[in-house]
């Protein structure tokens, strides 16, 4: 089974493709990644489907030999997800193929050592936090999901192991005496391991149903609402 897996979540984005081991039972075995190909933050709309094409094509497949998508889901830039998703979703009406949504936040999480009780932090700007509180085990679970000030991030990382890409966020945890990992950005090679093993649970998502996990409401929703 080939999955292609898509992260428009940030400044600098993605595409992998992988696969599971050929003639093994796809249930019972790891994803490979075959190869992940940059994309240029601001163009996404533009280097997207083409990427994806000269992907497949590089490695002799068509979008019709594809088994199912894995897709970041946010939280991340408004524009750059939905481009992202618009992308996914097409692709999964036309092939009638699953969709993994993928929590970056949960892709962070589980890219650091750690295991058990993980607060998992991205820079939100504006002095906020995205913060995903996970449990990792044999199974990854999630606890919650939120936007906290950075004050509020220093309490909740209380007790649990921070990890965290963003070099501020890891000196502000250090400073506090909490634990803290810094990993390096999970790009769309993380998302198709962890969307593997969404698939494989029966976690998936129709095209009806695949929504961004903004976290934070845009700024047109919220100075849209009414002053009361």
């Amino acid at each position: 089974m080939l999955l292609l897996a898509v992260d428009t979540s940030g400044k600098q984005g993605s595409i992998a493709l992988a696969r599971c081991g050929a003639g093994e039972n796809c249930a019972r075995v790891e994803i490979e990644v075959v190869e992940v190909v940059p994309l240029t933050g601001g163009t996404f709309s533009a280097q997207l489907v083409p990427q994806i094409a000269a992907l497949l094509e590089k490695h002799g497949h068509s979008k019709n030999d594809l088994g199912g998508f894995a897709v970041a889901s946010g939280p991340g830039s408004f524009t750059g997800l939905r481009v992202g998703l618009a992308a996914i979703k097409a692709l999964a009406e036309v092939l009638h193929k699953p969709i993994a949504a993928v929590s970056l936040l949960e892709a962070v999480a589980s890219s650091g050592a750690a295991r058990g009780r993980v607060l998992a932090a991205l820079d939100a700007g504006r002095g906020d936090v995205y913060a995903g509180d996970y449990e990792l085990g044999p199974k990854v679970q999630m606890r919650s999901e939120r936007l906290l000030s950075r004050e509020e991030f220093v309490a909740e990382a209380a007790g649990k192991a921070v990890v965290t890409p963003d070099a501020t966020l890891a000196e502000i945890a250090r400073a506090a005496g909490i634990l803290v990992e810094r990993i390096e950005y999970p790009n769309s090679g993380v998302i198709a391991r962890l969307g593997w093993e969404h698939l494989r649970r029966g976690e998936t998502a129709s095209p009806e149903e695949l929504e961004a996990n903004y976290i934070r409401h845009s700024d047109a929703e919220i100075f849209s609402k009414p002053a009361r």
